[in-house]
């Protein structure tokens, strides 16, 4: 017998793939696949083969589930990076439109009562975590509203375990404001100790932005209705 046969044969009773035999022999798969065909395998030597070919299916998952990440990943950045070049810049009508949108999803809008009747002093009152949402109301505030920036108060809700200090100037950055504008701090209970919402959900708690300004409160009620007519 060929003295390269005979060592693939031998490989292949030890239960070699063809794979294995070829990159250690050099022989074409296709060559081997002729040479061993009809050879009757152990039990051990089968079991060894069955092992590498489910391993075989396995990576390939493995790598095809890899792959399919990659290219989601890739096809969620470029959606993204095509829908953001859609919004163009936006004029003072669009940032009313958006900031009175956001108050009327997150602002405080009930009528206040005393005694049975309602009060006629009323504020604008926003609260949120997102730093973006509130710089977005902060300037909507400023440039639409002409409201002036030391009329604006803000009051953080903090959880025990967040910093004061560390907050308010991370608050600070995020709007661009003063510490002059920040009243006191309400100090809540934490849910995380009740293991209602992960601990650091929240990391610098919430921001209360308020203007004490009854006439700009209606007015900007009056855009809600506006909005609301159009549908």
């Amino acid at each position: 017998m060929n003295p390269l046969r005979a060592k693939a044969l031998a490989l292949r009773l030890k239960g070699k793939s063809y794979n294995e035999i070829n990159s250690e022999l050099g022989i074409p798969k296709a060559t081997l696949s002729g040479w061993l065909k009809d050879v009757v395998l152990s039990d051990r030597a089968r079991a060894r083969l069955n092992s590498r070919v489910h391993q075989g299916v396995l990576n390939g998952l493995v790598k095809r589930n890899k792959l399919q990440t990659k290219e989601a990943e890739e096809r969620s950045r470029l959606i993204r990076t095509t829908a953001k070049r859609e919004i163009e810049k936006l004029s003072l009508e669009n940032l009313r439109l958006i900031g009175t949108s956001l108050y009327w999803a997150e602002g405080y809008k009930r009528a206040k009562f005393r005694n049975g009747k309602e009060r006629t002093w009323h504020a604008i009152s926003f609260v949120n975590s997102d730093p973006e949402m509130v710089t977005l109301f902060v300037s909507f505030l400023r440039k639409v509203m002409d409201i002036p920036a030391e009329s604006i108060r803000l009051s953080m809700r903090l959880y025990p375990h967040i910093n004061e200090a560390e907050a308010q100037r991370y608050w600070l950055k995020s709007t661009g404001l003063l510490k002059e504008n920040f009243c006191k701090t309400t100090n809540l209970v934490s849910s995380a100790s009740k293991g209602i919402r992960p601990y650091n959900r929240l990391p610098w708690g919430t921001l209360q932005v308020e203007v004490c300004n009854t006439p700009q409160f209606h007015r900007l009620m009056g855009w809600i209705e506006g909005v609301k007519a159009q549908f």
